[in-house]
């Protein structure tokens, strides 16, 4: 015999055996459902939603990644239009749609205006530099020191 009439004939005993079961299974079977768009489609939906609003605020200097992998800049954006010009080195630009592009993840993340405005009002400005001790400095090689080189294996 074949194993799928041997699961067929269980299955049928099993289901003459069992009066008034149907609503669980469909309770089960909802319930199946609504577990997998909580945890599968909506979380989907929202990175899409996402992934589309970068797309749409592409702007210069951006840096992204392609679906290639090959990382760049944004030279160039034009309104209305499914392509960037990316920059991969000083010369060499290329012409890219804009949904291979992906957010560079080593890129450093954009500040948002305001809080450095209000940090900047609330502090005093200061020199950029760290301010270094005397011990700090006696302990700092001079510029006209070379580094040691590496040793070859």
């Amino acid at each position: 015999m074949n194993i799928l009439t041997i699961v067929l004939q269980a299955a049928s005993a099993g289901a003459a055996g069992q009066q008034g079961g149907g609503m669980s299974m469909w309770i089960m079977l909802i319930l199946i459902f609504v577990v997998m768009w909580l945890f599968m489609i909506r979380p989907q939906r929202k990175q899409q939603k996402e992934m589309e609003q970068f797309r749409n605020s592409l702007k210069k200097g951006d840096k992204v990644i392609t679906a290639g992998g090959i990382y760049g800049t944004i030279a160039e954006v034009k309104e209305g239009e499914r392509y960037v010009l990316l920059r991969i080195d000083n010369d060499v630009k290329i012409k890219v749609d804009k949904s291979s592009l992906q957010k560079d993840p080593g890129a450093p993340a954009p500040a948002p205006a305001k809080a450095e405005e209000s940090k900047e009002a609330k502090e005093p400005k200061e020199s950029k530099e760290p301010k270094e001790s005397k011990e700090s400095k006696e302990h700092k090689p001079s510029k006209d020191a070379k580094e040691p080189k590496p040793e070859k294996y």
